[in-house]
């Protein structure tokens, strides 16, 4: 071998080692920040009905507290319009861990909130100001995670290692729910009084690991040739709506589907389950913990094939699935045998959700430039959760208060869902293995 081929093969060696620390930084620190989203989700569906809404009707309890739930997909627009922002001028990094920060001072403070029987009406005003600040925190983060990646790694590898910063989600999502689970096992007076705090207040310890991680990368080549060139957009959101517009809808449409089957699966789901079927707490947090330990492998295999047979191919599918499965989704669960539930809820999001969610990181990125990649695929990704996130557990909730129980009208929702993703399918262009721009 000689001198050359010696050092070109060390250069190859070090930059190999260097975007596997890229990836598994990302994907820490994005499994940080999304089980400090995620607990207020599953305690929405097990707990703030209880602690901080009137006692009385439990349907306007649930549909009070699913209404918490979405704020934080109110603020996720907004923490992506920031973030995006200086994350196009000032660089990726910075804004990371920043909002790690930010995530998790607004999850250790739910933790420490009273609730309606001691402050009353102050008590849900403060738990929707601190959903708030969740959801400004997880809006500006996703986009620098992805980016770190995405504008590192190889065009043949896009697919696969942008999907693997989605893995955080499971990872975090585990977190949540083996912490609920632990103390969802407690009496269920000890679990109403101080357990369902737990998995709250331990979040700050996590939110250190996650920032150390994050102080520790580099900013991205991509950002740093935008500002060798001197090419950083002075306002970037400006400049998408005016010059971008279609990548930016098409980003949203996107999102609408897979976001419904989180929501529903992997949120509304809990709270059918143990209050109009009347299932233990424990079978749904089972069925959330299996589907989330199959994301693990699946989110990666699905950025794998989005590599082999494109990032439209597997979009379509998906869609096909979500409105087909749309009414067997109910009609499984209202068999209430605990292995028929679990496996619904597994299949549910693994394939109405996790296929898009894996292959839309990198998808999303691929559709803006380097100058404003960060605002561009942030915000598409966040509106899009926003309008579906925020509103679906909230219209599931009120459809079957208005349909006296039934939920035909749920499943409707689904298939109008998967048809607006479809048709956002359509309109975006094919980006596997193309360079990006």
């Amino acid at each position: 071998m000689t001198v050359a081929d010696d050092v070109t093969l060390n250069v190859a060696t070090d930059e190999a080692a260097s975007l596997r620390r890229i990836v598994w930084s990302s994907v820490i620190g994005t499994a940080v920040e999304w089980y400090d989203f995620l607990i207020y989700g599953t305690a929405t569906a097990l707990v703030f009905n209880k602690v901080f809404f009137a006692a009385g009707n439990p349907t306007l309890a649930t549909i009070a507290a699913f209404g918490t739930y979405a704020v934080g997909f109110l603020a996720r627009p907004l923490g992506a319009a920031i973030f995006g922002h200086y994350g196009d001028r000032v660089g990726r990094k910075a804004m990371l861990a920043i909002t790690i920060m930010v995530m998790g001072i607004g999850t250790f403070l739910i933790g420490l909130l009273p609730t309606y029987q001691q402050i009353g009406i102050a008590a849900p005003l403060l738990l929707i100001g601190l959903r708030f600040l969740q959801g400004i925190g997880l809006g500006g983060e996703w986009g620098g995670a992805v980016l770190m990646v995405v504008e590192n790694c190889p065009t043949h590898r896009r697919g696969l290692l942008g999907s693997m910063v989605q893995v955080g989600n499971p990872i975090g999502n585990l977190a949540a729910i083996g912490m609920f689970a632990l103390v969802a096992s407690l009496p269920e007076n000890d679990f109403m009084t101080y357990g369902w705090r737990i998995p709250f207040l331990i979040s700050i310890a996590l939110v250190g690991v996650g920032l150390y991680i994050r102080l520790n990368m580099e900013e991205t080549a991509a950002f740093r040739q935008v500002q060798a060139k001197k090419e950083v957009a002075s306002l970037p959101i400006v400049e998408i709506f005016k010059h971008h517009r279609r990548p930016f809808f098409t980003a949203v449409g996107l999102k609408i589907s897979e976001i419904a089957y989180a929501s529903i699966g992997g949120v509304f789901v809990m709270s059918y389950a143990t209050a109009n079927l009347g299932l233990s707490r424990t079978v749904v947090l089972n069925g959330a913990f299996a589907a989330s330990l199959v994301a693990l492998f699946a989110i990666p295999l699905f950025g794998w094939l989005s590599d082999l047979l494109g990032r439209k191919t597997m979009f379509y599918a998906s869609c096909l699935f979500s409105a087909l499965f749309a009414f067997p989704l109910f009609w499984l669960l209202d068999t209430r045998d605990p292995t028929i539930v679990i496996c619904t809820i597994v299949v549910a999001i693994t394939f109405g959700q996790m296929v898009m969610f894996g292959i839309g990181a990198p998808w999303y990125s691929e559709l803006f430039s380097a100058r404003l990649r960060y605002s561009g695929a942030s915000l598409g990704f966040q509106v899009g959760a926003a309008l579906s996130g925020r509103l679906t557990p909230l219209i599931a909730a009120s459809l079957m208060a208005w349909s006296g129980g039934a939920t035909w009208p749920v499943s409707l929702l689904l298939i109008a869902c998967a048809a607006v993703t479809a048709t956002a399918t359509t309109l975006a262009p094919e980006m596997a293995n193309k360079e990006l721009t």
